[in-house]
């Protein structure tokens, strides 16, 4: 179970208020921004703040406005498309896990310092976690440590044996050009530092991503005709 913070606890200390923070970070997540770039922009708006400072709300927060949105996710579909892409952090590869529903729906992402059959199965249990349910079926494409994983995890019991396992290069080009959306704001981030600096990064971008996808239900909180603004003050405060 995720731990949250109350809206106080989360900002308490700032110099900035609440709404400024927020404003940034999800810029910087959403947009094509450096650090510098929205620091640029603060200060023409006569807001005096360094890029660095930006760096340090965005490692501070990310994760907890995932949790916060966490909240009200609507289940992605059974039917999971499955693959890993490639990220470079301080000149060494990582490997980004990611998979989608039938229709486009973010399931799970989890980065990894490897590629092998342990990654994989590290991936899939956790996306069973978050989904709270295993999935119908699984394609992949036709990298054999990805099989190998599902294989040994239905032999453990942790995926259902009746979980179908599909390999398919023209299936999975919906989860190929999913990557392609995040790696395309990844990709103007101006070199990735540490393994768990770009960690968080990702989970901030991937967020968004899904809240571009519409993958949370925001019924309970009466947000209709209200500014994006306010709806992400309604969710922190939820």
């Amino acid at each position: 179970m995720h731990s949250y913070l109350s809206k106080s606890d989360l900002f308490k200390g700032r110099h900035f208020e609440q709404e400024i923070i927020v404003l940034w970070v999800r810029w910087y997540l959403r947009y094509m921004l450096s650090y510098r770039d929205t620091a640029e922009m603060m200060a023409e708006r006569g807001l005096s703040i360094s890029h660095t400072t930006i760096l340090r709300w965005v490692q501070r927060y990310a994760s907890e406005f995932d949790k916060c949105w966490s909240r009200f996710a609507t289940p992605a579909g059974t039917s999971w498309r499955v693959d890993e892409t490639y990220i470079r952090i301080r000149g060494n590869w990582a490997y980004l896990y990611r998979a989608v529903d039938t229709l486009g729906k973010t399931i799970d992402f989890r980065l990894s310092p490897r590629r092998n059959v342990a990654s994989a199965k590290a991936f899939f249990r956790q996306a069973v976690r978050s989904q709270r349910r295993s999935p119908d079926t699984i394609t992949l494409d036709g990298y054999a440590a990805s099989h190998r994983a599902v294989g040994e995890l239905q032999g453990q019991g942790r995926l259902p044996r009746l979980t179908k396992l599909r390999s398919s290069k023209y299936l999975n080009n919906l989860i190929e050009q999913d990557h392609r959306n995040v790696k395309s704001r990844l990709g103007t981030m101006l070199g990735m530092k540490s393994f768990a600096s770009t960690a968080i990064t990702i989970r901030g971008v991937e967020l968004m991503h899904r809240i571009r996808k519409g993958q949370f239900d925001l019924r309970t909180l009466a947000t209709q005709g209200q500014t994006t603004s306010k709806i992400w003050a309604a969710v922190l405060a939820a």
